[in-house]
Formats: structure tokens, sequence, C-alpha cells
């Protein structure tokens, strides 16, 4: 009888020391950040938005740059004919133009640098909080980032959610254009019935 105890007490004590020693599986995966990035719909859209939005900001500077050519190159032509204290008064002030313009292109650069990256922080953060929401939903412990960000040295390809939160996101995306343009045509409607 005592052998029998023993036994037991040494096979609950195993099965106690295995369950110690199991550590729970946790569920990770990774999502390449750079693709996501690249191939999120409304990146896309907000890139080519921006893209029509900095070429309007540019033509006024264009025109400029443009008119300022024209009469540089009537400067070269015309410096012969009217004499050298001409050439070096007009001179003088195509150079004083020059640098202006110079100044109001950078100028220019800079607030679309400016307003390219507050569109890309964003975005970013964004996607961040979708897959934060979409980690919690789809109940993961770790989700990590490649690629811009890379928080990851190796992982198996089997870990890569990056196109099912892809897909995710873009029919979010879809989705919510689809509202708004459902609210633009009944404003368009609501219009057309009080004329």
């Amino acid at each position: 009888m005592k052998k029998a105890f023993l036994i037991l007490g040494l096979a609950i004590a195993m099965i106690s020391c295995n369950k110690q020693e199991s550590t729970p599986a946790y569920k990770t995966a990774y999502i390449d950040t750079a693709e996501l990035l690249e191939k999120y719909e409304k990146f896309k859209d907000e890139d080519e938005k921006f893209k029509v939005k900095s070429q309007e900001m540019g033509r006024p500077l264009q025109a400029k740059l443009q008119a300022f050519q024209d009469e540089a190159n009537n400067f070269q032509r015309n410096a012969q004919i009217k004499g050298m204290a001409w050439a070096q008064q007009k001179g003088a002030e195509l150079q004083q133009r020059e640098q202006q313009l110079a100044m109001e292109q950078d100028a220019l650069l800079r607030q679309i640098q400016v307003e390219s990256d507050s569109i890309r922080t964003g975005i970013i953060k964004s996607m961040k909080d979708y897959i934060k929401e979409y980690g919690k939903k789809e109940g993961y412990d770790y989700i990590y980032g490649t690629g811009d960000a890379a928080t990851v040295l190796y992982a198996k390809d089997n870990y890569d959610i990056t196109q099912e939160v892809l897909k995710s996101l873009n029919d979010e995306f879809k989705a919510s254009q689809g509202k708004t343009e459902e609210k633009a045509e009944a404003t368009e409607e609501t219009k057309e019935e009080e004329k």
C-alpha cells in the first residue's frame, strides 16, 4: 500500500511539474509595413490627391518662373542693342528676381513636404490603430512589423499576415468611400429637389 501511495505521489508530482514547465502558446504574426503602406488604397488615393494639390500649388510659381525665363532671354538679345549701362541695371534686377523666385520655390517645397509628411503620418497612425484593433479582434498576442520599421530579423512565412490586414484595410476604406459617395449623391438629389 505504501508503494502504491508512493507511486501515486510521484505521478502527481511529475504531472504538476509538467504543467509548470509548459509555457503558454502565443499567437504571433508579422506584417511587412512597407508593402502594407505601398498597397493600401487609402494611401494611394491620398497620394494622388496630394500630387494634384501640389501641382495646383506650384502653378503660380511656375508661371512666374516662365515669365522670368522669357525676360532673361530678352535681356540677352537686348543687352548688345541697349548698351552696357542698361545691361548692368537690368542684370542686377534680374539677379534679384532670380533670388526671390528661388526663395519662393524653397518655401513652396518646404510647405509641400510638411503637408506630405502630415498626410503620411496620419495614415500611418490610423494603420497602427487598425492593426492594434485587428490584433485584439483576431486574438494575437504579438504582431511584429518589418520593412521601414524593421522590428523582426527573421520570421517564418506562415506568420506573415500582411495580405489579410491589407485586404481588411482596403475593404474598410472601400466601404467608407461608398458611404461618402452615397452622402454626396443624397446631397445632390436634395439640391435638385429644392430647385
